[in-house]
């Protein structure tokens, strides 16, 4: 009877964390969308700059920076790269983020950033989902974890003993 309910309270568990998948998911790809918003917004001028006088190329205008006469040029040269950088690097984000959804779960679990996962963790708030892929996150997590909990515990069990037979067992041929 134990057993039943231990399985039945894992079964919720696995439910209440799988839902939450799709919506953590989700948050992410906006918080990934609203920095790289705001890493265009703040090369605007940087764009029209190296549109007008490097083709388009912001690569050209930072080198152009680099090899400034100008103290000031040559230290915003790095500033300016940093930006570039950051903004290639979302961009790349927010490709792996318009994916499939196995592709983002993956991307999330293997290749996502650091900084920007802890910051939608720190903001994200629990929420139910009452949509397709949340109810096929909750039930696939907690039939898992049902199954993986209950085959560990049968394990250890068996490891000890526990339910077996401690009797001799009387021969066939007897």
């Amino acid at each position: 009877m134990f057993r039943s309910y231990l399985r039945l309270g894992l079964f919720a568990l696995g439910l209440l964390v799988g839902v939450q998948v799709p919506g953590f998911i989700d948050d992410y790809a906006k918080r990934v969308e609203a920095h790289q918003l705001e890493s265009e917004r703040a090369l605007t001028g940087f764009r029209q700059t190296a549109k007008r006088f490097f083709k388009g190329d912001l690569d050209a205008l930072v080198a152009h920076y680099r090899v400034s006469d100008d103290s000031v040029m040559r230290s915003d040269a790095q500033s300016v790269g940093l930006l570039v950088e950051r903004g290639h690097f979302l961009d790349g984000e927010l490709q792996a983020m318009q994916g499939p959804w196995y592709a983002q779960v993956w991307h999330l679990a293997t290749a996502a950033d650091s900084e920007l996962l802890e910051e939608t963790y720190v903001a994200y708030r629990y929420q139910v989902l009452l949509v397709p892929e949340a109810i096929a996150w909750g039930i696939a997590c907690a039939l898992l974890l049902a199954w993986l909990i209950e085959l560990l515990l049968l394990a250890v069990a068996w490891v000890f003993g526990a339910g077996q037979d401690t009797r001799t067992q009387a021969r066939h041929w007897r």
